[in-house]
């Protein structure tokens, strides 16, 4: 823990050592707020919640997440520090889940940082502040999803552009795999099974329920367990390629 304790503190510290992260953060926010009151309605839909600014979130990580990242191995093996990392007495796992969780860890700042839309709901009516809870920590796991795929894709690249570029492919099609125009294009067609193990790959579908308030945790075992996949993928990826 104290190895992992190290690389995330690191990593954390090193994202504000750059305007990466404000920019990244301003940008979240902006985009939420812009896309819960006008995208999504919030005003014209009288009722007193925050799904319109939830709904949006998969799309915004889609586009924002590679972002973040993009940078996670693909600059350690550009530079070359991925060879001082290796050399530190730490596992490749333990560097791994270290960058993992500071880049989790970061993402999460940000989504804390959406608190006043949430002061905003409760000044202007009664919400079900349960509902609202659930929806944060539906975000989160699906942030920590779109991240453990987007650190595994930087290992396979030393330059950052392909590895926003493939991750963003990546993750939409984890995000497309459960939107009804593509549900319907299969169910026309294909068995229901087939339609059914399609859905349940996709982050809309587990993450919707969380965001309405049911934590049923088949949901969030999905989440965990592509997490976990993905970051074992990174560790053989990372292990593989640390000598190129």
């Amino acid at each position: 823990m104290q190895n992992i304790w190290f690389i995330m503190k690191r990593e954390f510290n090193g994202y504000f050592a750059t305007p990466v992260a404000y920019v990244f953060i301003i940008i979240f926010l902006l985009l939420a707020g812009f896309s819960t009151f006008f995208v999504g309605n919030f005003f014209e839909r009288g009722e007193a919640d925050l799904y319109p600014f939830f709904s949006m979130h998969p799309w915004l990580y889609v586009l924002l997440i590679p972002a973040i990242s993009m940078r996670l191995w693909s600059e350690e093996r550009k530079t070359g520090s991925i060879e001082l990392l290796m050399t530190l007495p730490i596992s490749v796992f333990e560097a791994v889940l270290g960058k993992f969780l500071a880049a989790w860890a970061f993402t999460g700042l940000a989504l804390l940082l959406s608190f006043p839309l949430w002061i905003t709901v409760n000044y202007l009516g009664d919400p079900d502040n349960g509902v609202i809870l659930a929806g944060y920590v539906g975000s989160l796991l699906m942030a920590g999803g779109f991240l453990a795929i987007g650190g595994c894709i930087s290992a396979l690249t030393k330059n950052q552009v392909i590895a926003f570029v493939l991750s963003l492919v990546v993750s939409l099609i984890f995000v497309l795999s459960g939107y009804g125009i593509v549900l319907d294009f299969f169910s026309g067609w294909a068995p229901k099974a087939l339609v059914e193990a399609i859905s349940s790959f996709s982050f809309l579908t587990h993450f919707d329920a969380i965001s309405k308030g049911v934590i049923d945790m088949r949901d969030v075992f999905y989440f965990v367990s592509l997490i976990a996949i993905w970051l074992f993928a990174n560790a053989i990826v990372v292990n593989s390629r640390k000598a190129d």
